[in-house]
């Protein structure tokens, strides 16, 4: 008797159980992403074996796989279609790339035969892999059925190399189900190894530290993983240390030489003024961290750097040293610590009027001022931080709260805690909270979004309330962009495209059976917020910004405008 013919997809073992034994040899037991018919064997393998989380947005996916990423230390996996599925995700690929984010793409592809014909054959798109060239650090094409390992080693291989930047693999279906485990070809990968040390370099450096007095340092997030040498250096030195938005935890904020994310205040613009030394470790110096490149940095500048095209590039530097910033502080500190000299200001840094005192009194400063100036926000920055544990991730879009007073005031005790849009992309932290409550679901998940941002990407609170992660959803509501609001203002143009329709935030979490509170007026966010937490899953809590008492300053973005632009002549 003939066999029967059948539409049925093959029932052994696919592409999908390659992907699941490369993601289990680096310890990954979670990807996010949308199913499609371009996909299938990859998300059926996974959510068997491993947990497949269900985004509603494939660029949802790819922040959420962000998050988790910098959550773990590990990389992300984030599974997308192929066609429109890719061109939806390649924003968010934007994201990981600004971020230096590890985070493994892999997106479906058509049949392999009709590759490069153009036929208009089903979620075909012409020159898909340059679009993911273009925001990857690395792209590839599986051809071969027996090569999807080895190709997925090496994009795991260029994530692991420094600079650290995410991959894409675009993979063709019948490639996917015809990829068998037991007939993968040899893996052969070659490790990226970070560049060597350059000991003139080093002596350099030393000697140039030995005359300093007054040292600061300046640590981004190529600081990321060298916190334990970073420490050593900044106490040896009794050296205030200043970091970008990115750099945030890299030493904890309650250190007290940790000024942190305070470089363009007028305070720090003092204590930069008398300063003789920088160093900057792993920073790229953003315009908007340093008044568009005008803010005045001492000299001389000694520079860390793993990638060689950084040093001298914003600032100059008057010694570079290239590499890992781990290795090369050790380095420093090696000749630091042997030096009598240096042993001795260590036990002098901290008499009254000494620089050390200078570097406390600066830190206290900024923060006191910054802390009057947010009026209402105040009593909710301090209930986040004192009711969430240190190891909580505090998740923020790009939204007033994030902007004048999350990536300044709150204080970060880790830098993988610290997760938020570098590239200053709206409507990403949703789903950032997402990928970093599932990489840590044994304490709760904060996420800071406006009403705004949160409606870019609103069906992700219905992943939220599927997956049942430990997540609070804050979401502060002034009913529109309220940071372009305050922009307009102030630079005298015309109020347009900033006044939103704005949901019913109760209506909408009850829809998806989502605990939820409203907060009005000062002193009762913290009960809401302890509520919230014990409720060990998701919620959510809505701030009625415009009765925050007092009301906060204003928060204009620090972005250049022309003098005259926007204003009658």
């Amino acid at each position: 008797m003939a066999q029967q013919e059948s539409n049925e997809a093959p029932k052994g073992p696919t592409g999908g159980d390659v992907l699941v034994r490369v993601m289990r040899r680096h310890g990954i037991d979670t990807a996010f992403g949308v199913i499609s018919i371009h996909n299938l064997p990859l998300v059926e393998a996974v959510d068997r074996e491993l947990r497949f989380v269900p985004m509603r947005h494939e660029a949802a996916a790819v922040n959420a796989a962000d998050a988790y990423s910098r959550a773990t230390g590990k990389f992300g996996v984030a599974l997308t279609s192929t066609g429109t599925g890719a061109g939806n995700a390649a924003g968010s690929m934007v994201e990981a790339l600004t971020a230096g984010s590890r985070v493994l793409h892999i997106t479906g592809q058509i049949d392999s035969e009709f590759l490069g014909g153009n036929r208009g054959v089903i979620h075909e798109v012409p020159r898909q892999l340059q679009m993911l060239d273009a925001v990857s650090g690395y792209a590839r094409t599986i051809f071969n059925c027996k090569d999807a390992e080895a190709d997925l080693e090496e994009a795991v291989a260029h994530l692991q190399a420094l600079p650290h930047t995410p991959s894409s693999i675009e993979w063709p279906i019948d490639l996917q189900y015809l990829a068998h485990p037991d007939e993968q070809r040899a893996i052969d990968v070659t490790a990226h190894q970070p560049p060597g040390v350059d000991q003139a370099a080093i002596a350099q450096a030393v000697a140039l530290i030995a005359k300093a007095e007054r040292p600061l340092i300046w640590a981004g997030g190529g600081a990321a993983g060298a916190g334990a040498a970073l420490r050593t250096l900044v106490e040896s030195l009794g050296a205030g240390l200043l970091t970008s938005n990115s750099g945030r935890g890299v030493i904890p904020e309650d250190h007290p030489l940790v000024i942190g994310n305070f470089a363009s205040t007028p305070e720090v613009a003092a204590l930069l003024s008398d300063a003789d030394l920088l160093i900057s470790v792993g920073t790229h110096f953003r315009s908007n961290e340093t008044k568009h490149y005008h803010l005045a940095l001492p000299t001389p500048h000694l520079q860390i750097d793993v990638d060689a095209d950084a040093i001298g590039r914003a600032y100059p530097a008057d010694v570079g040293l290239l590499g890992d910033a781990r290795t090369v502080l050790e380095h420093i500190n090696s000749h630091v610590e042997a030096s009598s000299a240096n042993a001795a200001k260590r036990h002098a840094v901290s008499p009254a009027g000494g620089w050390t005192a200078r570097v406390r009194e600066t830190r206290a400063a900024v923060r006191n001022k910054l802390t009057q100036y947010i009026g209402g926000y105040a009593e909710i920055s301090e209930s986040l931080r004192r009711r969430l544990p240190r190891e909580s991730v505090i998740a923020r879009d790009v939204t007033i709260p994030s902007s004048q007073w999350g990536n300044r005031l709150f204080p970060v005790f880790s830098r993988e805690t610290n997760i938020f849009p570098v590239g200053g992309g709206i409507g990403q932290g949703l789903a950032m909270g997402i990928g970093a409550s599932c990489a840590r679901p044994e304490v709760p998940t904060a996420v800071i979004v406006g009403d705004g941002g949160l409606a870019v990407h609103l069906g992700e609170l219905a992943t939220l309330a599927g997956t049942g992660a430990w997540c609070v959803v804050m979401v502060f509501n002034d009913g529109g962009y309220g940071v372009l609001r305050n922009l307009q203002e102030a630079n005298g143009f015309a109020r347009a495209g900033v006044d939103l329709c704005t949901p019913d935030f109760q209506l909408l979490s009850r829809s998806l059976n989502l605990p939820f509170w409203r907060v009005r007026g000062s002193g009762s966010f913290d009960a809401a917020l302890e509520q919230a937490i014990e409720v060990r899953g998701p919620a959510v809590i809505e701030i009625d910004v415009t009765s925050l008492n007092p009301q906060p300053g204003p928060f204009v973005p620090p972005v250049h405008i022309p003098a005259t632009a926007g204003r009658e002549a």
